[in-house]
């Protein structure tokens, strides 16, 4: 069974009703998938939310599973900023959701790998 980790630019196409991402979710909820978030993608998402839009996204967040930042992923998220930050510009919450990714062997699933260099992260890539 897949278990993917849902980067906030997914997330945010889903709550959008945008196609492929709709059509592409619906795919791996037919699979029996396992879909997570991070913490991350919260505050990503709740920086941008609208009025009147607060409830459906609380709602999407029922839906899939969280995924805790721990230590390791901390660890990790401070290799990659050390690696990346420079040459790639990683940022912080970025770096999270990789290390997040990496330590719980999820799949991490973005439309924007240029944030994501890293070479010991697998990435879900859905079938177009």
């Amino acid at each position: 069974m897949a278990k993917v980790l849902l980067d906030s630019d997914v997330l945010i196409e889903w709550l959008r009703g945008r196609e492929p991402v709709v059509n592409q979710v619906t795919e791996l909820v037919e699979r029996h998938a396992d879909m997570f978030w991070t913490p991350v993608s919260v505050a990503e998402i709740f920086a941008g939310v609208r009025k009147g839009e607060e409830d459906p996204v609380s709602s999407l967040f029922i839906l899939l599973e969280p995924v805790s930042l721990t230590a390791d992923a901390g660890k990790k998220a401070g290799q990659y900023l050390k690696s990346y930050s420079k040459s790639h510009s990683v940022q912080l919450g970025d770096a999270l959701i990789a290390a997040c990714a990496f330590t719980n062997g999820f799949s991490l699933w973005t439309l924007n790998r240029k944030h994501y260099p890293m070479k010991d992260v697998d990435f879900y890539s859905p079938k177009p």
